[in-house]
């Protein structure tokens, strides 16, 4: 049976793959070649599309001054001056016309934390468990929602800062999504000061326990690990890779180290929990056994141990999370450069970039049917074949900037543009 529900970011289990779905190698926005839909959402939003029966919800934001994005592989630091009034919206789609059913606004205000000239006011996916849809929104709040549209409650947990740790001054805006982990909600606020990671009451979103993190500011979705029974909730870092046990919050393992910005996020498969992050010296890729305690240690490169079962220094990605699909790892930096692995083992197999090298990669991938679906930041998708050897299949443009994860249910994909919410699909697969 094809993969119907997509409740957080990447889908079940952060994993990325869906199950079943047939879709489209090829289509064509502009000539409307297997498009579904294309509706307009205004504002901007790099938040992904979540899936839950026949409805699709994403968000964004409105600002009447400034909703420009800046693309492309550049090392600037500064913030959007923007201090307009702005709205933060809710949209529920039908996934099969594209019809707006519902739209909510969450929150209006003047931002009280600046974006990046490449983020937006709405970058953190939502989640939801088929009862309740939530969206973050950072400094703004946590709203939490019925399917209907029914506002539930909201949670204001303060200034969640997560600017650049070096200059603090440069503000880039909140994008770690929520989750759902069997019947709590996962947030992980690594921020200026004060960083935790927390399990909320869905019910109330009071705490159920709260964990700090000695940690600078980060840009990853916590995930959920559950192996022997025992779910423990896996974070990315700089000071403190771990993960925490779901029940109590207490940390049962810790790396430090690597790329000093993490914004992946932690993706379980093979056996393995893996992480990558890049930025300053180092880019690694850790392969972490799920029974690891304690403080650990990583072994010379690519040499296994007790808490390992690989690493390397350098291979890493810093924006976008990598994918496990079979027995391979998929790991694609912001230039378009992926390499798959061996997931067992950590053996490259290949390395090949995609596009000029010109354009930058944020999106992370997704993949169905042996396919592999890479989004360049300029809305171009690369298609490839999954195996042990590089096949590009395809490139389809979707004429708009696009930074966001897609989504995939049953036999679509859904993309969130600059602008609008896109469907793909083909109507002699059924969909």
């Amino acid at each position: 049976m094809a993969t119907i529900n997509w409740p957080q970011f990447r889908g079940p289990g952060a994993s990325g793959v869906a199950v079943g779905s047939k879709l489209p190698t090829t289509w064509n926005v502009e000539e409307k070649k297997n498009l579904l839909f294309k509706t307009p959402l205004p504002g901007l939003g790099h938040s992904s599309p979540i899936v839950w029966g026949e409805k699709v919800f994403v968000t964004a934001a409105l600002s009447p001054k400034n909703n420009d994005l800046k693309v492309g592989i550049y090392g600037e630091i500064a913030s959007v001056e923007d201090d307009s009034e702005h709205e933060w919206r809710i949209y529920c789609v039908h996934k099969r016309s594209g019809k707006i059913l519902w739209q909510k606004t969450a929150h209006k205000g003047v931002p009280k934390v600046k974006r990046h000239t490449k983020a937006t006011q709405a970058s953190a996916t939502m989640a939801t468990d088929g009862k309740r849809v939530l969206a973050f929104f950072g400094s703004e709040g946590l709203f939490c929602y019925d399917l209907a549209g029914k506002l539930l409650w909201k949670r204001d947990l303060g200034i969640l800062d997560s600017g650049f740790y070096m200059v603090p001054t440069a503000q880039w805006g909140w994008a770690s999504s929520p989750i759902f982990a069997d019947g709590k909600i996962i947030v992980q606020c690594d921020i200026q000061k004060g960083s935790f990671v927390a399990a909320l009451d869905p019910a109330t979103g009071k705490d159920l326990w709260r964990t700090p993190r000695t940690e600078v500011p980060t840009w990853s979705t916590p995930t959920l690990c559950t192996v022997g029974g025992k779910a423990q909730i896996v974070c990315n870092g700089w000071k403190h890779i771990g993960g925490y046990d779901l029940k109590t919050g207490k940390s049962l393992w810790k790396l430090t180290g690597g790329g000093d910005i993490p914004v992946p996020t932690p993706i379980v498969g093979q056996g393995l929990i893996f992480i990558t992050n890049a930025h300053g010296r180092q880019a690694p890729i850790y392969a972490i056994r799920p029974t690891a305690i304690g403080e650990i240690i990583l072994p010379p490169e690519n040499m296994g141990s007790l808490h390992f079962g690989w690493g390397v220094v350098r291979g890493g990605a810093y924006m976008q999370t990598p994918l496990v699909l079979g027995p391979h790892l998929y790991v694609c930096n912001d230039a378009g450069i992926l390499s798959c692995y061996e997931a067992q083992s950590g053996q490259r197999l290949y390395q090949e970039r995609m596009g000029t090298g010109r354009t930058g990669f944020s999106a992370s991938a997704v993949a169905a049917e042996g396919k592999i679906y890479y989004t360049s930041e300029e809305g171009e998708i690369f298609v490839v074949q999954a195996g042990a050897t590089f096949k590009l299949l395809s490139q389809n443009p979707m004429g708009e900037v696009c930074m966001a994860t897609p989504a995939i249910s049953e036999n679509a994909l859904y993309f969130h543009t600059q602008g609008h919410l896109v469907g793909i699909g083909a109507e002699d697969r059924g969909f």
